[in-house]
Parts: C-alpha cells; structure tokens; sequence
C-alpha cells in the first residue's frame, strides 16, 4: 500500500499548498499587519499565515482524521496513523508583509519518521514544486506541463552560487553575516530569498549551486529538503549528521561536500 498511499498523500498536499498559496496571493489586505512575534521583535507573524494554517489543517482534516500534525502557527497534534503533516503555511512572512514575491506554502507527509511527500507552491512565481521519495521530483510553472528537475552539474566551488538565511536575533545574525564574509571569496556569490523552502527548490531545479543556513525548523526544510535530494542534490546538517536546527546544507555533488567543510571549519552551526 506504500504506493498508492505516498501518491495519496502527494495529491492531498498538492491540493491543500494550491488553496493555501491562492488565499494568501489573492485575499492579502492592503493593510496587512503584525498579528505576533516569534523569536524576537523582527521575527513576525500575520494573520494570513494563522489563517493559511487551518485552511490546510482542515482540508487534511477532512480527508484523513487519523493522521498527526506540525505547523509553525501552533498545528500539534500526535495522529493515530503514522502519517504526520509538517506545515510551513506561509514561508517568507517578512517578504509577504512588504509586499515581496519570495514566499512559499510548504507541505510534507511523514510516515513513521521519515518524509515521503512534499510539495512547495511558490505563488507569485507560479510555480509548484513536488516529489515523492524514490520517484524523483517534478515542477509546473511558465513552461507547458509538468516537467522533471534536477540539480545542476557538478561545478568547484569558486564557481558556485550560494544561498542562505540570517536568523532573526541580533547576536546569531551577527555570526551569520561573519561566515557569509568568509564564504564570499571562495564562492561565485551568495544570494539571500528570505525563503528556505524556495531557496531549496532552486537548487532542485538547477537555479541554485548550493544552499545552507542555521536555526531551521522542520516545518521549513521538510518539504524542500526531499524535493532537493530527489533531484539530485545532497542534503545534511554538520558532517555525518542530518538536516536540523544546527546546520541545514544542500548542494549539488561537487559543492555539497566542500562547502559544508568550509561551514565546519567557519563555525557556521555556534555562535
């Protein structure tokens, strides 16, 4: 039942990242405003992503009672069937509350532990992002119909282009921008979205070389992280560990390993 499970899964996500991804491009109030904060002062929730929640908690909900939940706004709950739903309902709020179109829905499907759909809508670029685990990863967008992605070819290191995120508190942002001084001589360039899940699509879809950045939670590397490495890309956290909190590090095979050296060396997971 694997199959055809993984496959319902995939399909509920899709349609639950559509609905979500439509009602936060179409119903944002010209006066949208802070609704709460996180982390710090700056780290900012809006209505739309409290809303975006339980639209997608519900629509899940009404498909399968039994299945668990993890959602940035607050969506826990254990489930009774081993299948569990990582939401990020609106990754990017900042880009969202200025008006920028860098921001995502991330949806993903656990069983037992291990995520085995995902799907990343990206509005306001049209674009919506999908795998399932050993079938690879697939995107629709300007183009006609659904296509396979993949990572770009291997490339050094000096010819890379990177992305990463800063965290919202002072003194860790502080680190991060030391480490990104350091990369940036031994890089083509780094970029910052504001957005990790489409910051891992565009290395799935060969826009990106590579990609890290620390203080990720589940709910905004599950779904990226699995369109990445279906893709081709490789996906990790310090060296021998997984994706986490610490460190999150995708890139293609001939990036991934050196430059998660070099964020080893740069400290890039402490203060």
């Amino acid at each position: 039942m694997t199959g055809p499970l993984h496959t319902e899964l995939l399909e509920l996500a899709e349609e639950a990242a559509r609905r979500a991804g439509e009602l936060l491009r179409d119903g944002r109030p010209a006066d949208l405003a802070v609704a709460a904060t996180k982390s710090s002062p700056i780290d900012v929730v809006t209505e739309m992503d409290i809303a975006a929640e339980k639209l997608i908690t519900g629509l899940i909900s009404e498909h399968r009672a039994d299945d668990g939940f993890l959602g940035e706004e607050g969506a826990s709950s254990e489930g009774s069937s081993g299948i569990r739903w990582v939401i990020d309902p609106l990754d990017g709020t900042v880009n969202y509350l200025y008006g920028l179109p860098t921001w995502a829905v991330s949806i993903a499907a656990e069983q037992d532990g291990e995520t085995v759909a995902g799907v990343v809508a990206i509005p306001m670029r049209g674009e919506t992002y999908r795998a399932v685990r050993g079938r690879g990863a697939w995107a629709t967008g300007a183009w006609e119909g659904e296509r396979g992605i993949a990572c770009r070819p291997a490339a050094p290191l000096e010819q890379a282009l990177v992305s990463t995120g800063f965290n919202y508190v002072t003194e860790v942002r502080a680190h991060q921008a030391e480490v990104a001084r350091r990369l940036i001589p031994l890089l083509r360039d780094i970029r910052r979205s504001g957005s990790a899940a489409v910051d891992l699509c565009d290395v799935a879809a060969g826009r990106l070389d590579g990609y890290y950045e620390r203080g990720l939670h589940p709910w905004d590397l599950a779904a990226g992280d699995l369109i990445a490495r279906e893709a081709g890309a490789l996906t990790g956290g310090r060296p021998g560990r997984r994706p986490s909190r610490e460190l999150t590090v995708a890139g293609t095979p001939g990036v991934f390993e050196p430059l998660q050296r070099l964020l080893e060396d740069f400290g890039a997971w402490h203060d």
